[in-house]
């Protein structure tokens, strides 16, 4: 059999649960079979590699195409990474800070968000932990994502991409309005964030496009190339390889681009399908 390359998405697709997360030990032992019959896997994901944490890299990969394409690495070596310039940094914040957004900018370094996120993201994830008993032993056992998060600092570190919650106030045509022309927009990323919630990241940084670029590099056919996703910013990726498979979970949009729906995240979806193709034992 040929060498094959197959990406996964992270939330919702390879990792599930929370607020503590977990990759399905079936997902785990398809993956390395497969590395071992020769084939690569990486990541695609929207996290950064601040959010790679060891029990995913622990897994084995070959590398990772992440913050939603903004950047490509190859074991140890990096490929290309696009970061947020200078100017495009100043207008996303004055405007965001300005307009009362929740935010967070994402580096390979570490995740930073605006004043009042970590309070709004609590609530979110825990519930109200004030006064529920559950809400508060959830917030007690922590999470990965809300444990990293710092202040914005004064210095700009080199940031892949921003990801915002819904602002109520403001509609969805006016973030187009005032970003579309300095960023590709991504919307409603996170269902948790809300439905105006997304994502700003670099122009030409996404999944396909990180894809075309990594395949060309290694001399790796279209033809075989494999991606499991569940939501719509996984609809390029899913489009782009020779065989896009969704999630049992995954959006109905992504489904109906997709060219097999397999199981479940949890239900052993990557298993079963990987088992399918003959890419694992």
């Amino acid at each position: 059999m040929e060498k094959s390359i197959i990406f996964f998405d992270v939330d919702g697709t390879l990792v599930v649960g929370g607020p503590r997360e977990y990759i399905p030990d079936s997902a785990v032992r398809a993956i390395r079979s497969a590395r071992e019959k020769g084939h690569l896997c990486y990541l695609c994901t929207g996290r950064s590699a601040a959010e790679l944490y060891p029990f995913i890299l622990d897994v084995g990969f070959d590398g990772v195409i992440g913050a939603g394409g903004s950047y490509v690495q190859i074991g140890e070596q990096m490929l290309y990474h696009h970061v947020i310039d200078g100017e495009s940094l100043r207008l996303l914040r004055e405007y965001f800070d300005s307009h009362g957004f929740d935010y967070y900018l994402e580096s390979n370094d570490g995740l930073f968000g605006s004043e009042n996120l970590i309070p709004r993201l609590e609530h979110m994830l825990y519930g109200d932990w004030e006064h529920d008993p559950a809400a508060r032993r959830r917030k007690e056992a922590g999470s990965d994502f809300i444990d990293q998060i710092r202040p914005i600092p004064d210095s700009p570190v080199p940031y892949n991409k921003a990801s915002f919650l819904e602002n109520p106030d403001i509609p969805w045509e006016e973030i187009e309005r005032v970003f579309g022309d300095t960023f590709t927009i991504i919307r409603h990323t996170v269902p948790a964030f809300g439905e105006n919630s997304g994502e700003l990241t670099v122009p030409n940084s996404d999944k396909a496009y990180a894809i075309d670029t990594l395949i060309q590099h290694l001399g790796i056919s279209r033809e075989n190339t494999y991606a499991f996703g569940d939501g719509m910013n996984d609809a390029l990726m899913i489009q782009y390889v020779a065989h896009g498979i969704a999630m049992g979970n995954a959006k109905e949009g992504l489904k109906q681009i997709a060219d097999e729906i397999t199981a479940n995240a949890e239900d052993d979806g990557i298993y079963l399908s990987m088992k399918k193709y003959g890419l694992c034992e």
